[in-house]
Formats: C-alpha cells, sequence, structure tokens
C-alpha cells in the first residue's frame, strides 16, 4: 500500500511540474513549481524503489501515467489537440506497462517457487 501511495505522489508531482511548464511562459513564478515538483517526483520515486517495487515497473508506471495525464489535462486545461491516434498511443503505452507489471509478477512468483 505504502509503495502505491508514493508511486501516486511521485506521478502527481511530475504530471503538475510538468504542466506547469506551460503556465509558466505567461507566469514566470510557477517555474518554482515546476522545480519543487520534479524534485518531489523524484524523491518519491526513490521512496517508492526503498519500499521494495522493481524499477522497471515503478519507472513504467510513472512514464505511463505521467504521458497519459499530462497528454488529457493538457488538452482540458490548455485546449491542446487530443485526437484518436494519440488516444490509440496512450493506449499502447498502458498496455506495454501492463505487460512489464505483469511479467514482474509472473517472475517473483517463479522465484518465490524455486
Amino acid at each position: 500500500m505504502k509503495k502505491r501511495l508514493f508511486l501516486a505522489a511521485a506521478i502527481g508531482l511530475e504530471v503538475t511540474a510538468t504542466l506547469s511548464l506551460k503556465g509558466a511562459m505567461e507566469i514566470p513564478g510557477l517555474y518554482a513549481v515546476v522545480a519543487i515538483g520534479y524534485i518531489g517526483s523524484f524523491c518519491a520515486l526513490a521512496l517508492v524503489l526503498r519500499a521494495g517495487m522493481a524499477l522497471g515497473v515503478a519507472y513504467g508506471i510513472w512514464g505511463a501515467c505521467g504521458v497519459a495525464l499530462t497528454a488529457v489535462l493538457s488538452s482540458l486545461l490548455f485546449g491542446e489537440p487530443l485526437t484518436a491516434l494519440m488516444g490509440l498511443g496512450i493506449v499502447l503505452v498502458i498496455g506495454g506497462v501492463l505487460c512489464v507489471e505483469l511479467g514482474a509478477q509472473a517472475a517473483h512468483k517463479k522465484k518465490e517457487v524455486a
């Protein structure tokens, strides 16, 4: 449970920082949010790894959720396009991360049996 909370924090901070980059072009004070968000995100990701989540799984989920949330939220907040092809790409990225997660779980179970 702890791992998932840290991972959710890492994702939320990274997405906030990335979206703030766009806003900082008009409001330079948002660069502080960008810096704090990215630093906080990496600290939270380090806590995820320290809690025992595999690097490939943690980074895959963090990256895929970051891409998907940033694309959707930038469409809603900034009116940027979100095409069907982009949606398909997001689905493929999430599917790839799901495969990594399932593969990691299977390897972990196989290791426990051996």
